[in-house]
């Protein structure tokens, strides 16, 4: 008797590594954008898709934040055409990184998808940062 895992035959070897391979032209995981970011190897802009509210909640430092509705050429004008972008959301629950991936894909940008977004990003221990008033640190100086 088959489990419900196996009752559908695994591909073939040659599949698997071709569909494993393709999904990282995709998608990078936390750890990889941590590393980057922590070794001063970031060749990436690092998007926080999120609202601006829960962006200056918490984010990852040095992340910016375009919330996807506001993801147009204008925004991005400062960007070079061949810089790569990495998006990231609130998390698995959220669809936001695949609605900026999209809209960055149109634009004729570079996209990959950071999974696991901030929930990841706080599962695997990384920290956010919120985002400094500056009007308010200035006036305690």
């Amino acid at each position: 008797m088959l489990s419900a895992v196996s009752r559908v035959p695994a591909a073939t070897s040659e599949q698997a590594l071709a569909h494993f391979s393709r999904l990282l032209e995709f998608e990078t995981d936390c750890w990889d954008v941590h590393h980057a970011i922590s070794n001063q190897r970031q060749d990436f802009v690092l998007v926080d898709v999120r609202g601006d509210e829960l962006f200056a909640q918490g984010h990852i430092a040095g992340a910016v934040n375009i919330p996807h509705p506001r993801l147009n050429e204008k925004n991005l004008a400062q960007y070079p055409p061949e810089t790569l972008f990495v998006v990231y959301c609130a998390g698995p629950h959220c669809n936001g990184t695949e609605k900026a991936a999209i809209r960055l894909a149109k634009l004729g940008r570079p996209v990959k998808k950071m999974i696991g977004g901030v929930t990841g990003w706080l599962d695997e221990g990384f920290e956010l940062v919120p985002e400094v008033d500056y009007a308010q640190a200035l006036a305690k100086v």
